[in-house]
């Protein structure tokens, strides 16, 4: 029998963003691409190459070679959802707007529940992105990394029920960590989440100076056709006078 999480709801309604306010400057919440960053461990290594350079050349020209789920990212419902939009398809409403910054005291491996999103202040307001601050990224390139905290399913549950068009965690996957899934694991978190249209956003850094604030965030996540997935510069700021 079919898993009924594994399938496109469509997107779920939420309103549409609104100019804000934002106080001061724009943060940047995204890791710089290089080739030694945290990732996957079955994911091929991550190449940055200059096919031309200069005085050699009459230019400089990098190539780039990697998946696209390398560095900080955005999924697309095609990640794990078969039939479902791929990264071209996303409107364009879905990748930037008002949302909240939580942050939870997680500890390796800990479990984030739906009562603990639900503890957390600002609330949040449907068609939020919701950004969770562990503070997951001071880890980012040791071993411990790969050991993040995760969101069980109720959770997920929680925050498509809330109207949350985007998740976003400083971590590798809001899944269960890899070191610790059974065999048979089949990714629940990202199929609720996705499955609903609520997108995920990984390896978030910088979260901390904007925790327990409403914010403005922008994933400016490539348009790669057909991709389960875009490379993404994310920044954001806290808005003015917001609870």
């Amino acid at each position: 029998m079919a898993d009924s999480r594994v399938r496109w709801h469509g997107w779920a309604p939420c309103p549409a963003p609104v100019a804000a306010s934002g106080a001061g400057p724009w943060l940047e919440l995204s890791h710089t691409l290089r080739p030694d960053l945290s990732r996957v461990a079955f994911f091929p290594d991550a190449r940055f190459e200059r096919i031309a350079e200069m005085p050699r050349d009459p230019m400089n020209a990098t190539a780039m070679h990697m998946v696209c789920h390398y560095g900080t990212h955005v999924d697309a419902p095609c990640h794990f959802i078969p039939g479902a939009p791929a990264f071209h398809d996303i409107p364009l409403e879905r990748l930037y707007g008002p949302g909240v910054v939580w942050r939870l005291d997680c500890t390796p491996g800990g479990i984030i529940t739906a009562d603990h999103l639900a503890a957390q202040r600002p609330r949040m307001q449907p068609g939020d992105i919701v950004l969770l601050d562990a503070g997951w990224a001071a880890r980012f390139g040791r071993p411990e990394y790969d050991d993040n905290p995760a969101l069980d399913v109720d959770a997920a549950g929680w925050l498509v029920a809330q109207g949350a068009k985007l998740v976003g965690v400083d971590f590798a996957t809001p899944d269960l960590a890899v070191p610790r899934r059974p065999r048979g694991f089949d990714w629940p978190v990202h199929h609720v989440l996705l499955g609903h249209g609520v997108l995920i956003a990984e390896h978030l850094t910088n979260l901390r100076p904007l925790a327990g604030h409403r914010i403005e965030a922008i994933f400016l996540a490539l348009a790669i056709e057909g991709s389960d997935g875009g490379p993404a510069r994310v920044i954001a700021r806290a808005l003015v006078d917001a609870p």
